[in-house]
Formats: structure tokens, C-alpha cells, sequence
């Protein structure tokens, strides 16, 4: 699929299940995601309308309709100081790796972002991860940290490295927005 052929779009909780079947195997059989159990098509709807509220949730769908992608974003940290800043996601079904879903996915989310007001995106990835490190280097992102350590998932440690990036760096010399909640 080339990213020409497919739409981005608000997820819908219609999509609750398309968005469960690409992160099964992320959870099974990966340490990307530290989830160890697969949430329910129920739960998935709850956090597409939890994300929705406040940040987004988007998908690409190919010609078919078929969702092959979901990216989201939300709160970084609860506590209010924090409120200007987003933590990102980005799952894409395995076979549509390397075809521009994602990159349209995470243009769009981004972009969406900044308009509401964020001012940083962070993304947390599971070490060793070369793919989604280069991916949102790609989009400018740049080192932040790295928590050693931190997951234990199929019988091993994991590291996570945090990633950011500036949504509207001319902006940071000015008064943040009206608060978003």
C-alpha cells in the first residue's frame, strides 16, 4: 500500500477492533509494548474515546477501508505543569511496514497536535528498536533520556528511550496557551 492509497482519519470506536488485531502480536510477541495482555475490543474503544477527548486517536485505512495503522497521543504526566505536553504512539499492521502509512499517520497526528495547543511530543520506545528510532528521527525528534531497565517482558530487562519534539519551537519564550484539559 503506498501512502497515496490510504486515508487518515479520527478513529471512530468502530475501529476499536481493527486497532486490537495490529497490537495482539506487538503485545505477544514483542517487548514494544509492555502490555502483557491483549486489551479487549471494549477496553480499545475506551481508550480511542479517552484520547479523542482530550489529544487524538487516528488511523489509516487502506482502499478497502481496512484499518492498517493507529497513532495516538496522551497526557504525558497527569499533573498540571505538564498539561502542554503529549506522549505519542504509533502501531502499524506488520504487513504494511515501510509503506508510508505510518508517516502519514504520524504527519497528521502531530500536525493536529501543535493545533490544539501542545507544545512537546514524547515517545517512549523499548531498546533495542533501530526502526522506530530512526522513524521519529526522521520527524525531528531528538534524544531526551534512557530509563535502564525498566520492563521485564519475555523473561528479559528492557531499556526505554525517550525521544521529544519541540511542536511549536519558536513558542517557548512566550506564555503557554489557555490550558488545554
Amino acid at each position: 500500500m503506498a501512502a497515496s492509497n490510504s486515508t487518515v482519519r479520527a478513529a471512530i470506536p468502530e475501529d476499536a477492533a481493527g486497532c486490537t488485531a495490529i497490537y495482539r502480536p506487538y503485545v505477544e510477541n514483542t517487548a514494544i509494548s509492555f502490555e502483557v495482555d491483549v486489551p479487549t475490543v471494549a477496553e480499545m474503544a475506551a481508550r480511542i474515546a479517552a484520547a479523542r477527548a482530550s489529544h487524538e486517536w487516528l488511523v489509516v485505512a487502506d482502499a478497502a477501508g481496512r484499518v492498517v495503522g493507529y497513532a495516538y497521543a496522551h497526557a504525558f504526566n497527569p499533573r498540571a505543569a505538564y498539561q502542554w505536553s503529549a506522549e505519542t504512539s504509533i502501531y502499524i499492521d506488520s504487513s504494511q511496514h515501510r509503506s508510508g502509512a505510518g508517516r502519514a499517520l504520524y504527519t497528521q497526528l502531530l500536525r493536529r497536535l501543535a493545533e490544539r495547543g501542545y507544545r512537546r511530543a514524547f515517545a517512549g520506545i523499548t531498546q533495542p528498536n533501530h526502526a522506530s528510532n530512526a522513524f521519529h528521527r526522521a520527524f525531528g525528534f531528538e534524544d531526551a533520556g534512557l530509563y535502564r531497565r525498566v520492563g521485564w517482558k519475555h523473561d528479559n530487562w528492557h531499556d526505554v528511550a525517550w525521544m521529544q519534539l519541540d511542536l511549536a519551537p519558536t513558542a517557548d519564550q512566550d506564555r503557554p496557551p489557555t490550558p488545554i484539559s
